[in-house]
Protein backbone atom coordinates (compact mmCIF):
# COMPACT_ATOMS: atom_id res chain seq x y z
CA UNK A 1 0.00 0.00 0.00
CA UNK A 2 1.14 3.27 -0.31
CA UNK A 3 2.47 5.28 2.31
CA UNK A 4 2.23 9.09 3.17
CA UNK A 5 5.79 9.37 4.06
CA UNK A 6 7.10 7.81 1.10
CA UNK A 7 6.99 10.89 -1.57
CA UNK A 8 8.89 9.23 -4.22
CA UNK A 9 6.71 6.74 -4.76
CA UNK A 10 4.00 8.40 -6.59
CA UNK A 11 5.68 8.95 -9.86
CA UNK A 12 9.49 9.40 -11.56
CA UNK A 13 7.96 11.83 -13.43
CA UNK A 14 8.55 15.79 -12.80
CA UNK A 15 5.17 17.07 -13.16
CA UNK A 16 3.45 19.79 -12.14
CA UNK A 17 0.96 17.09 -10.34
CA UNK A 18 3.38 15.09 -9.18
CA UNK A 19 5.75 17.66 -7.35
CA UNK A 20 2.32 19.01 -5.87
CA UNK A 21 1.45 15.46 -4.81
CA UNK A 22 5.33 14.40 -3.71
CA UNK A 23 5.18 17.71 -1.59
CA UNK A 24 1.62 17.02 0.19
CA UNK A 25 3.06 13.62 0.93
CA UNK A 26 5.72 14.94 2.87
CA UNK A 27 3.21 17.35 4.87
CA UNK A 28 0.74 15.25 5.23
CA UNK A 29 3.51 12.35 6.98
CA UNK A 30 4.38 15.32 9.22
CA UNK A 31 0.88 16.40 10.18
CA UNK A 32 0.14 12.27 10.69
CA UNK A 33 3.63 12.32 13.07
CA UNK A 34 2.10 15.20 15.01
CA UNK A 35 -1.41 14.25 14.84
CA UNK A 36 -0.45 10.79 16.92
CA UNK A 37 -2.13 8.66 14.37
CA UNK A 38 -0.81 6.19 12.54
CA UNK A 39 -0.48 5.35 8.70
CA UNK A 40 -3.17 3.07 9.33
CA UNK A 41 -5.95 5.86 10.92
CA UNK A 42 -4.88 8.02 8.16
CA UNK A 43 -5.85 5.53 5.32
CA UNK A 44 -8.91 4.50 6.90
CA UNK A 45 -10.15 8.53 6.08
CA UNK A 46 -8.23 8.73 3.05
CA UNK A 47 -7.99 6.69 -0.07
CA UNK A 48 -4.30 8.83 -0.14
CA UNK A 49 -3.22 11.83 -0.99
CA UNK A 50 -4.94 13.54 -3.36
CA UNK A 51 -8.18 12.44 -1.31
CA UNK A 52 -6.77 14.43 1.52
CA UNK A 53 -6.16 16.94 -0.42
CA UNK A 54 -9.69 17.36 -2.34
CA UNK A 55 -11.25 16.63 1.18
CA UNK A 56 -9.06 19.78 2.44
CA UNK A 57 -9.80 21.96 -0.54
CA UNK A 58 -13.29 21.22 0.08
CA UNK A 59 -13.65 21.72 3.66
CA UNK A 60 -11.63 25.39 3.11
CA UNK A 61 -13.96 26.23 0.47
CA UNK A 62 -16.79 25.63 2.43
CA UNK A 63 -15.64 27.78 6.08
CA UNK A 64 -15.21 30.55 3.08
CA UNK A 65 -18.93 30.24 2.02
CA UNK A 66 -19.96 30.50 5.38
CA UNK A 67 -18.27 33.56 6.31
CA UNK A 68 -19.74 34.99 3.39
CA UNK A 69 -23.13 33.98 4.43
CA UNK A 70 -22.59 34.98 8.04
CA UNK A 71 -21.59 38.58 6.89
CA UNK A 72 -25.46 38.84 5.26
CA UNK A 73 -27.90 41.01 6.97
CA UNK A 74 -30.76 41.09 5.12
CA UNK A 75 -32.18 44.25 6.59
CA UNK A 76 -29.60 46.09 4.45
CA UNK A 77 -29.04 47.31 0.98
CA UNK A 78 -27.59 44.59 -1.24
CA UNK A 79 -24.91 46.50 -1.98
CA UNK A 80 -24.40 46.91 1.73
CA UNK A 81 -24.50 43.31 2.28
CA UNK A 82 -22.16 42.74 -0.35
CA UNK A 83 -19.22 45.21 0.69
CA UNK A 84 -19.66 43.36 4.49
CA UNK A 85 -19.41 40.00 2.70
CA UNK A 86 -16.94 40.32 0.81
CA UNK A 87 -14.45 42.19 3.01
CA UNK A 88 -15.26 39.17 5.15
CA UNK A 89 -14.33 36.37 2.81
CA UNK A 90 -11.44 37.98 1.39
CA UNK A 91 -9.94 39.07 5.42
CA UNK A 92 -10.53 34.95 5.45
CA UNK A 93 -8.71 34.33 3.00
CA UNK A 94 -5.68 36.31 4.03
CA UNK A 95 -6.07 35.38 7.23
CA UNK A 96 -4.28 31.52 6.23
CA UNK A 97 -1.94 31.94 3.19
CA UNK A 98 -0.66 28.67 2.64
CA UNK A 99 -3.77 27.37 2.58
CA UNK A 100 -4.69 30.12 0.10
CA UNK A 101 -2.25 28.67 -1.92
CA UNK A 102 -3.59 25.42 -2.49
CA UNK A 103 -7.18 26.99 -2.70
CA UNK A 104 -6.02 28.98 -5.97
CA UNK A 105 -2.98 27.76 -6.90
CA UNK A 106 -1.77 24.44 -6.75
CA UNK A 107 -5.71 22.95 -6.98
CA UNK A 108 -4.62 23.99 -10.87
CA UNK A 109 -1.83 21.03 -11.01
CA UNK A 110 -4.56 18.52 -10.25
CA UNK A 111 -5.73 18.15 -13.78
CA UNK A 112 -9.42 17.68 -14.28
CA UNK A 113 -10.22 16.20 -10.51
CA UNK A 114 -8.67 19.76 -9.32
CA UNK A 115 -10.95 21.46 -12.27
CA UNK A 116 -14.10 19.95 -11.14
CA UNK A 117 -13.36 21.16 -7.22
CA UNK A 118 -12.76 24.52 -8.24
CA UNK A 119 -16.06 24.85 -10.68
CA UNK A 120 -17.70 23.48 -8.07
CA UNK A 121 -16.54 25.77 -5.46
CA UNK A 122 -16.74 29.00 -7.90
CA UNK A 123 -20.23 28.11 -8.53
CA UNK A 124 -21.08 27.63 -4.94
CA UNK A 125 -19.56 31.59 -4.72
CA UNK A 126 -21.64 32.90 -8.15
CA UNK A 127 -25.04 31.05 -6.73
CA UNK A 128 -24.52 33.25 -3.38
CA UNK A 129 -24.00 36.63 -5.15
CA UNK A 130 -26.59 36.34 -7.52
CA UNK A 131 -29.20 35.52 -4.64
CA UNK A 132 -27.59 37.77 -2.28
CA UNK A 133 -28.46 40.47 -5.44
CA UNK A 134 -31.79 39.23 -6.70
CA UNK A 135 -33.40 38.67 -2.88
CA UNK A 136 -32.28 41.97 -2.20
CA UNK A 137 -33.29 44.54 -4.65
CA UNK A 138 -36.29 42.02 -6.45
CA UNK A 139 -39.18 43.32 -3.87
CA UNK A 140 -37.75 46.87 -4.16
CA UNK A 141 -37.21 47.68 -7.57
CA UNK A 142 -39.84 47.32 -10.75
CA UNK A 143 -37.26 48.14 -12.84
CA UNK A 144 -34.87 45.04 -11.49
CA UNK A 145 -33.37 42.67 -14.03
CA UNK A 146 -32.50 39.50 -11.83
CA UNK A 147 -28.73 38.94 -11.98
CA UNK A 148 -28.20 35.90 -14.07
CA UNK A 149 -26.01 32.89 -13.58
CA UNK A 150 -23.58 33.76 -16.42
CA UNK A 151 -22.87 37.23 -15.10
CA UNK A 152 -22.58 36.04 -11.47
CA UNK A 153 -20.14 33.31 -12.44
CA UNK A 154 -17.83 36.17 -14.23
CA UNK A 155 -18.09 38.36 -11.44
CA UNK A 156 -17.09 35.16 -8.93
CA UNK A 157 -14.29 34.55 -11.78
CA UNK A 158 -12.62 38.70 -12.01
CA UNK A 159 -12.93 38.38 -7.99
CA UNK A 160 -10.47 34.86 -8.30
CA UNK A 161 -7.92 36.58 -11.08
CA UNK A 162 -7.25 39.68 -8.18
CA UNK A 163 -6.76 37.16 -5.78
CA UNK A 164 -4.03 35.27 -8.22
CA UNK A 165 -2.13 38.50 -8.92
CA UNK A 166 -2.23 39.17 -4.87
CA UNK A 167 -0.73 35.92 -4.00
CA UNK A 168 1.95 36.40 -7.50
CA UNK A 169 2.74 39.72 -5.78
CA UNK A 170 3.00 38.22 -2.05
CA UNK A 171 0.21 40.46 -0.95
CA UNK A 172 -2.17 37.97 0.20
CA UNK A 173 -2.10 39.55 3.36
CA UNK A 174 -3.38 42.44 1.72
CA UNK A 175 -6.46 41.09 0.52
CA UNK A 176 -9.34 42.83 2.24
CA UNK A 177 -7.98 46.07 0.49
CA UNK A 178 -8.98 44.38 -3.11
CA UNK A 179 -13.03 44.43 -1.20
CA UNK A 180 -13.82 48.06 -2.74
CA UNK A 181 -12.47 46.53 -6.28
CA UNK A 182 -14.52 43.67 -6.00
CA UNK A 183 -17.69 45.06 -5.07
CA UNK A 184 -17.23 47.59 -7.89
CA UNK A 185 -16.93 44.28 -10.04
CA UNK A 186 -20.18 42.85 -9.03
CA UNK A 187 -21.82 46.07 -9.13
CA UNK A 188 -20.94 46.98 -12.39
CA UNK A 189 -22.09 43.32 -13.73
CA UNK A 190 -25.38 43.93 -11.68
CA UNK A 191 -26.06 47.17 -13.17
CA UNK A 192 -25.29 46.27 -16.48
CA UNK A 193 -27.68 43.08 -16.80
CA UNK A 194 -30.50 46.05 -15.72
CA UNK A 195 -29.31 48.70 -18.57
CA UNK A 196 -29.60 45.78 -20.84
CA UNK A 197 -32.89 45.51 -20.40
CA UNK A 198 -33.65 48.97 -20.12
Amino acid sequence: METVAHASSITDTPTHRSRLLSALAQALAERVRLAGVSRRTFYEHFEGKQACFEALYRAASASALRTLQDAIDPAQPWHTQLQRALGSYLGHLAAGPDLLRSLFVDIHHLGDDGAALRRETMTRLADFLRETINRSEAPADPAFRPLTPELSIAAVGAINELVLTAIERGEAAQLASLTPVAVSIVRALADGARNAHA
